[in-house]
Formats: structure tokens, sequence, C-alpha cells
């Protein structure tokens, strides 16, 4: 029965469905990394404006963030119930609307809260949109089509600092920042396009007529998907993901956040040469994304992240033996530039997450986990920015010293990627219907 269903004419996509799946999440993903990446540029415009203390804004981000963790779980949940296509609308909807209403904040509490609403939607997103992606493209090719998902977070880094300092610069302090959050509304056009191009997965479509046509017997525990990934034969594997994922956040978060200050403080770099750096290191990451896209499809998953992981382990070294070396006027010959590429080409482990996730888990689980994890790994990397400047601050304010906490999450990282199964050629649609009845019964073994 399997493989009949893996052939099915049913779960066949046209070019054009395809195109639209790909092209909703590539620009759905830069939307969601957009409006997260947009509020540090409007940070001290906000602080003003409102009349509110630095760590009151600084929080904002935080319950943003926190606002994701709980949306991954409600979103991934939502996904696996009533269809990754119809969740992924909801939570783009959420995050516009949150967005939009967080624009018109009077009072640290009134944007507090919105932003959090905001979170929330933002953090059904990427889940949503990357199992549906992963159910309808080609096996062969998961890996190269989610890097270039993943790679439009460059799209949105660029979009972000743009339209972040064009609208508090170019209007008042009052309506600089507003005008900017505002921006944050676009999902909604994204929204109109998914509901008249976009497909539903046919998988999870096939699996949902079984269910609902009682062809799968279930003995599981319990219909909560977000128990049921922490249970049975799932239980270890979850374990381990969620460690693989918080680990990637607090190495990433550790460094993003701190390496501008590194250069342009304690290494005395002028901050055009800051710039260019990072518009040279954009360039490398994009490029990094399809090339890791394109090797884990060839060699697998665990290669797709094991390569960047230990380009982090090189920009470990090089932030060590190179924290104190001042910028000497030449950008190729300052050891710090090597090691922010080191870096970028590190985050490119990321490009493999959602393919190496999707594939692990079962459908009847898929989106909850997929979701689940990646927000709750975001969530343990927001505390990266709080912790580095604590180490920091032991080692007499050296920052390089202190960039170093993030270490072992490193090495956890590199250990979980040797652990986790190898699943490079996994048909995801085939799960649609267990041949034998079992697959859910299984989920709580």
């Amino acid at each position: 029965m399997i493989d009949t269903l893996s052939r099915s004419p049913d779960t066949e996509y046209t070019v054009g469905q395809r195109a639209a799946i790909i092209f909703s999440c590539m620009l759905g993903f830069a939307l969601d990394l957009y409006d997260v990446l947009i509020m540090p540029f409007l940070m001290s415009s906000i602080q003003a404006s409102l009349h509110i203390s630095l760590a009151e804004v600084a929080s904002v981000t935080s319950l943003t963030l926190i606002g994701s963790v709980i949306g991954g779980a409600l979103f991934g949940w939502l996904g696996d119930r009533i269809g990754r296509k119809q969740a992924l609308q909801l939570t783009l909807g959420v995050f516009a609307v949150g967005s939009i209403a967080s624009a018109f904040a009077w009072s640290y509490g009134s944007l507090a809260l919105l932003r959090f609403i905001t979170g929330i939607g933002l953090g059904g997103e990427w889940g949503a949109g990357m199992v549906l992606f992963n159910e309808a493209w080609h096996k062969e090719r998961r890996g190269i089509g989610s890097a270039f998902i993943q790679g439009s977070a460059v799209l949105a880094s660029a979009g972000a600092s743009v339209v972040g300092i064009w609208a508090t610069t170019s209007f008042s302090l009052e309506w600089g920042w507003r005008i900017a959050l505002l921006t944050g509304g676009s999902p909604i056009l994204l929204m109109i396009f998914i509901r008249i191009f976009m497909p539903e997965s046919k998988a999870w479509l096939q699996f949902d007529r079984a269910r609902k046509g009682g062809l799968i017997p279930t003995k599981a525990p319990t219909t909560n998907t977000l128990l049921l990934m922490f249970q049975g034969r799932l239980l270890p594997v979850s374990i381990m993901c969620l460690a693989w994922m918080m680990a990637y956040m607090f190495c990433y978060y550790g460094v993003v956040v701190f390496m501008p200050t590194l250069m342009q403080k304690s290494l005395a770099t002028p901050p055009e040469v800051v710039r260019n750096i990072s518009v040279i290191a954009s360039v490398v990451g994009g490029c990094s994304y399809i090339s890791m896209g394109a090797l884990n499809d060839a060699f697998g998953r665990r290669f797709g992240a094991l390569l960047p992981g230990l380009a982090w382990g090189v920009m470990a070294f090089g932030i060590y033996t190179f924290g104190n070396q001042k910028f000497a006027g030449d950008v190729f010959g300052f050891p710090m530039f090597w090691t922010y590429i080191a870096f970028v080409i590190g985050n490119s482990a990321l490009g493999v997450v959602g393919t190496w996730l999707s594939e692990i888990y079962p459908i009847e689980v898929r989106s909850t986990a997929v979701s689940f994890i990646y927000m709750a790994g975001r969530g343990v990397g927001s505390l990266a920015p709080v912790i580095v400047p604590l180490a920091a601050a032991s080692f007499d304010g050296q920052l390089a010293l202190g960039m170093l906490v993030v270490v072992p999450a490193i090495v956890v990282f590199l250990a979980v990627t040797l652990s986790l199964p190898e699943t490079r050629g996994r048909e995801l649609s085939s799960d649609a219907v267990p041949a034998n009845g079992r697959s859910a019964e299984q989920l709580g073994r």
C-alpha cells in the first residue's frame, strides 16, 4: 500500500504548485525574520518616543521570542490537526495584525503585549511552511530547496536595516518607528497569495482522510501531538533534537549580536569597515547556504550540519586567538574578518534543520515537532545576549572571552549531529496511510 500511495497521482504536484510553495516559504521566512531584526534599528526611537528605559525596550524583543515559543507549539499542533496550509495562513495573519497593532502602542505595557502577540504569530510560520515544503518537494532535492528558504534570511537582514534606518531618519521621532512596524503587516498580501495559489500538503490530506475514515487504529495514550513527541520511541529523539536546536541558537545569538561591537569598540575597526565586512559576510553566507544544501542532498543530512559546525569551531579558535588584535587598515589581513567568515559559514547549518527534522518525525506529529523544536531553540538563544556580557564582565570586560561561552554549545551541536539518524532520501508522502495501520500506535511505544 505504501508503494502504491507514493506513486499515486494524488501525491504529485505541478511545477506551478511547487513554485508557489517554495516562493511562499521563502517570503514567509524572510518576513518572519525581518519583523524580528528590524527592532534593534527602532529601539532608540521607541525609547525616546514612549519615555521608557533601555532595559524595557530591550525586553520587548525577549517577549517577542518567548511568544514565538508558544506560537511554535500552538500552530505546530494546528498544522497537524487542520492542515499545513491553514495553519500557515493563520500564523501569518496573527503576526501581521500584531505588528500593525504594535505601531499604535502608547506605553511600554501596550507595546510589550502587542509584540508578545506578534511573537505568537511569528512562532508558527517557519514550522508550518517548512513541513509543507518538505512534504511536497522532491526527496532528492529537499536540501537545496530548504537552503534557499533559509538563505532568504539575507533578504530579511538587508530589508530590516534599509527600512529601519529609512523610517527613523525620514520621519519624526513619534512616527518613524511606527511606520517601520506598519511594514510588518505585509504578510497579509502573502496570505492572499497562499489562499489562491498554494496547495495543501497532499501527504497530510491522505493522512487526514485515513484518520477520519478510521483506517488508522490509534492506541497511543493521547492525541495531544505535543505530548506524543515526548513519548515512546520519540522521547530520546526529541530530547536530542531540542538540545541540538538550542545549542545552535545559543551559539548564533551569542556571536551575531556582539561581533559588530567586538570589531568596532574592542578592535578599533571603523564603522564603514564593519559595514563592508557585514555585506561581504552576507554574500558569503548566502553562497554557503546554497552550497551546503547541495552537499547535504549529495552526502546526507549529517554532512550538511557537521561541516558548518566545524566552521564554528574554527570561529571559536579565531575569537580566542585574535580577540585582541586590532584592525590595522587591511580588511583581508584582519584576522577577525576571517573569523566572521567562518561564523557565517557555520550559520548555514540551519539550512538542513527543517528538512532533517521533517524527515525524522512521522506525519502524525511532524508539524508540532518541527515548529516547537525550532522555536524552543530560539527561546534559549534569546538568553545568549544576557549571558555573554555577564561572562565578559568576569574576564575584566574582555568581550571576546565572554563570547567564548558559546563553545560548549558548539560541542553539543556537533555531538548531537553525529547522533541523530541519517534520513536522506526518506519518502514523506509514503507514510500518509501506514500499510499496517500501526503508525499512531507506535508513537506510544
